[in-house]
């Protein structure tokens, strides 16, 4: 079954290492990252800086980036596409060797947080595995397998958050005023007006981390999923 996992690796230890520690305060968000080849990546990155010639100045001189092109300059923000030829192999087994893919991922001077889409647990733990031979970090933060669509899953709703949601939706809880009130989801699914009050905040959290909270408290979970 495909899973989705959380995971954190040591900045010092992967791409652009060198530019996190020289500048800090920056912060990456990858947006796509395609594997190269066995031993590159090619990802489009969001940087955030409060100085860019000292940024770019790293960049430069940093041994893993091969290439770094600007696409967009947005004044505090920038959009480069890079090639990293160095300190990739972690990412670069999940996607060329693991047939996983990368959907989402924040860099900081500390750490990369990376949340991966695998075929099932045998190629999280294969990968983990092939990170521990190498004495690389590859610390899994949280673990949790689709079991339905992909878009429920991704964003970390149980089955019974997700139907609670889409049916408060649909029948217009979250409007202004609401159309219904939790009674009525309770009878409409059959569940006590308990359960609804406890599935509607779960899967609010859920969301919260999974969409609006990205990189840092997003993972703050254990391999269980619990907060």
């Amino acid at each position: 079954m495909s899973t989705i996992a959380s995971v954190e690796l040591a900045a010092e230890e992967f791409a652009l290492g060198r530019s996190l520690a020289e500048v800090p305060r920056a912060e990456f968000e990858v947006v796509r990252v395609v594997a190269h080849d066995g031993d590159s990546l090619v990802p489009y990155v969001r940087v955030t800086a409060d100085s860019f010639e000292e940024f770019d100045d790293a960049l430069d001189a940093d041994p893993s980036v091969a290439e770094a092109t600007l696409l967009d300059d947005f004044g505090d923000e920038r959009l480069y596409r890079m090639e990293w030829v160095e300190d990739v192999l972690a990412l670069t087994h999940v996607l060329v060797y693991a047939k996983g893919a990368v959907l989402e991922m924040y860099g900081t001077d500390e750490q990369w947080r990376v949340r991966l889409l695998l075929p099932d647990r045998e190629a999280l733990s294969d990968t983990a595995a092939y990170c521990r031979e190498r004495d690389l970090t590859f610390e899994i933060l949280n673990i949790h397998e689709l079991s339905g669509s992909v878009s429920r899953g991704e964003f970390g709703l149980s089955q019974a958050q997700y139907e609670v949601l889409l049916t408060a939706a649909e029948q217009g809880y979250f409007d202004v005023p609401r159309d219904v009130t939790m009674a009525d989801l309770a009878d409409t699914l059959d569940v006590s007006q308990q359960a609804i009050s406890e599935r509607l905040r779960r899967g609010h959290a859920n969301l919260v981390d999974n969409t609006i909270r990205v990189g840092e408290e997003s993972f703050d979970v254990d391999a269980n999923g619990r907060r």
